[in-house]
């Protein structure tokens, strides 16, 4: 950016004035397709962390709504995928809500887009929903910080840290919850198909649903690698470079996640974020999609 302001000093010394103009758009353009690309402020937070400052944060859980009543920490609100998807026109099952209607959604919980979000899940229960609710929040273009508890539900637990049970209250303050879609994160069932060589798929779904049928050209990891240990813990950069190397996953292309309908492969790419890994897209309509399209 120095050299850049420093041309223009130039330019306009010499009465260039078109050139600047010219420069100013590229520049334009450039940054703006790098703020598109790049991820929302993702990272981890620890259990001990999240519990000393918990009033900082809202906090999602992301498992089934009987898992959120049987335990949860204080004060989150129980936010599953499958109570924001529905089958669409199309007949597709597994789609999200579209952007407006979960925006709605979200303020009437007292978030908007610059809230400060933890989510937690069990990366179980839920197909790893607590990923999908960090994808489809870095979709929405959130701008607040979104920090994925390292170890889920399972790491505070473990902590002897306290546990609610029934419902929370509702929340206080009015919201708006302002969208600004970011299109990199995600990819249609007509890209998929017109994309082949310019990006790496990846099926995260189980050896039985690879078996049964896939897309063409894909490589198979399921979801589970994705994360390690008894506590369930994204796998750190190194470990998921080294994963997706053995599997012969190009990250120099950008790399598309896919399973049944975009929960699983939505954690395959939190994972993929947190790791600071190249470009990775959700292919949001997955499998679901990909089996209506074929069948037309």
């Amino acid at each position: 950016m120095q050299i850049i302001a420093k041309f223009i000093q130039q330019a306009k010394r010499a009465g260039l004035h078109h050139v600047i103009m010219v420069l100013l758009m590229v520049v334009t353009v450039i940054v703006s397709c790098f703020s598109a690309a790049t991820a929302a402020d993702l990272r981890l937070i620890d259990a001990a962390a999240l519990k000393g400052n918990s009033a900082k944060w809202v906090i999602l859980d992301a498992r089934p709504k009987a898992d959120w009543e049987t335990g949860h920490i204080p004060g989150a609100i129980q936010f599953s995928w499958d109570n924001y998807t529905r089958t669409d026109a199309k007949g597709v099952k597994y789609s999200s809500f579209p952007p407006q209607e979960l925006a709605v959604a979200l303020a009437g919980l007292g978030i908007d887009e610059k809230t400060p979000v933890v989510v937690y899940g069990d990366a179980d229960k839920s197909w790893g929903g607590e990923g999908y609710n960090i994808w489809l929040l870095s979709w929405l273009g959130h701008k607040g910080p979104i920090r994925l508890l390292n170890g889920g539900i399972q790491a505070w637990r473990n902590q002897n840290l306290p546990l609610a049970k029934g419902p929370e209250k509702p929340a206080a303050k009015k919201a708006r919850y302002q969208v600004d879609l970011k299109p990199p994160y995600i990819v249609s069932t007509e890209e998929v198909q017109k994309g082949k060589g310019s990006f790496v798929l990846v099926d995260v779904r189980s050896t039985f649903e690879w078996i049964k049928g896939r897309i063409p050209g894909a490589i198979h990891i399921p979801w589970e690698d994705f994360y390690t240990g008894k506590d369930h813990h994204p796998l750190p950069p190194a470990e998921l470079k080294k994963l997706l190397a053995k599997h012969g996953v190009d990250t120099s292309k950008p790399v598309v996640y896919y399973c049944l309908g975009g929960v699983r492969s939505a954690y395959a790419w939190t994972a993929h974020q947190l790791a600071g890994l190249p470009e990775a897209r959700n292919y949001k309509g997955s499998w679901a999609a990909w089996e209506k399209r074929a069948g037309q």
